[in-house]
């Protein structure tokens, strides 16, 4: 058993790494290597920059709310059932959805999956351009798969876009569509819905996190994140095993 703890610490990023990995992105030196181009991310950096960055900084938070459990790796990447009965999983995580079986970037699954979590990144001015209606399909495939079979559990993305990525043309249209995707507080709510999702704009020169995009009273805050999660899991799964009794 662990006790759910109150409330859910929010996301802290460090600067110290997003600095870092920014070097790299402006085609700097770094503890990736150089990428071949300035102003990008390669195909495995980006998935690194995710897995380094973003995802740990999750999983530890969700470890601390879940009563300071373990984070652990997969068993493989095929294993349907997680390394300990009450732990955070982090690395590829193998779920049989409704639609298809989708690896998630980090899963809680005690009994079932009551979370499962993406990060995505879009990394480069073109990229951002021509793949952010395929992310959108993406993120609504997976948060479709994961609630057909599983309601009750909680679908939520991170996505971090370097600023100088972000074209001002598109924007807006990146912005609403993500806080209309990001809506689903109850299980009556349509499949395709992610309970919360997060966008991260960056700026590679300094690591810091944009405080103007996405809007102060946007959804999808990264400061908003933790309260918008923990009380939708509270609602779910308040004094049910393998939680103490509130």
């Amino acid at each position: 058993m662990s006790k759910l703890k109150s409330s859910m610490p929010e996301i802290e990023i460090s600067n110290e790494l997003l600095t870092e990995w920014g070097k790299i992105w402006l085609g700097e030196e770094g503890s990736s290597g150089k990428t071949k181009e300035s102003n990008r991310f390669d195909k495995k950096q980006s998935m690194d920059f995710g897995k380094n960055v973003l995802d740990p900084a999750v999983a530890k938070s969700l470890a601390e709310m879940l009563g300071d459990i373990p984070v652990l790796s997969p068993i493989n990447s095929n294993s349907l059932l997680p390394p300990d009965s009450n732990c955070i999983e982090i690395g590829d995580t193998r779920v049989i959805g409704g639609i298809r079986p989708q690896n998630f970037d980090l899963a809680y699954r005690p009994d079932g999956l009551r979370i499962a979590y993406d990060s995505k990144t879009l990394n480069a001015l073109k990229s951002v351009k021509k793949n952010w209606q395929n992310m959108i399909n993406d993120l609504a495939t997976e948060a479709s798969t994961v609630h057909t079979r599983f309601p009750y559990g909680i679908v939520a993305f991170f996505i971090a876009i370097p600023k100088p990525a972000l074209d001002s043309s598109q924007e807006f249209d990146i912005i609403r569509t993500l806080e209309r995707l990001g809506t689903r507080r109850t299980v009556l709510n349509q499949n395709h819905l992610a309970e919360v999702i997060s966008l991260v704009v960056w700026n590679p020169e300094d690591g810091s996190i944009d405080t103007e995009v996405p809007a102060q009273d946007s959804v999808l805050r990264i400061e908003k994140f933790s309260k918008i999660l923990y009380p939708i899991y509270l609602e779910r799964y308040k004094g049910l095993p393998p939680h103490d009794k509130q």
